[in-house]
């Protein structure tokens, strides 16, 4: 780019701040994904714990170790961290609804800074930007 034509300050701020909320959506659905391998994880387990019989001999992971435990237990233990992965999973799938939103909101607003811009108009963005804090 020539001198003439560098990029405003106020608007680097603001695509340094998209860049940031894109980071923010990457990393919640990197979360997401994880949940969502425990969750199947936790279904396997639970599947393959209820074909067991009843006096057949389980262990569960602490650790590194496996130690000995019961069936009845076992499917309890599976069943509440499934249940609490749900949660979390639900809880990061609105958290990813309000960073897209986020990001939208800043794509209109870096669009509209560009027009004012373009147009020879000087923007103050700090206003807005305190207005919406």
């Amino acid at each position: 780019m020539s001198a003439g034509q560098q990029i405003p300050p106020w608007l680097q701020e603001q695509l340094m701040k998209m860049q940031q909320t894109q980071q923010n959506l990457q990393s919640v659905m990197a979360q997401k994904q994880q949940i969502v391998m425990e969750i199947a994880e936790s279904d396997k387990a639970l599947e393959e714990l209820k074909k067991a019989a009843e006096d057949d001999t389980v262990y569960k992971y602490a650790g590194s170790v496996l130690i000995k435990s019961n069936k009845k237990d076992l499917i309890a233990e599976l069943e509440e961290k499934k249940e609490l992965a749900n949660t979390r999973s639900t809880v990061l799938d609105k958290q990813e609804a309000r960073i897209k939103e986020s990001m939208q909101e800043q794509e209109a607003k870096i669009n509209e800074m560009m027009k004012s811009g373009a147009s020879g108009a000087k923007m103050d963005p700090s206003a807005e930007t305190e207005s919406r804090k």
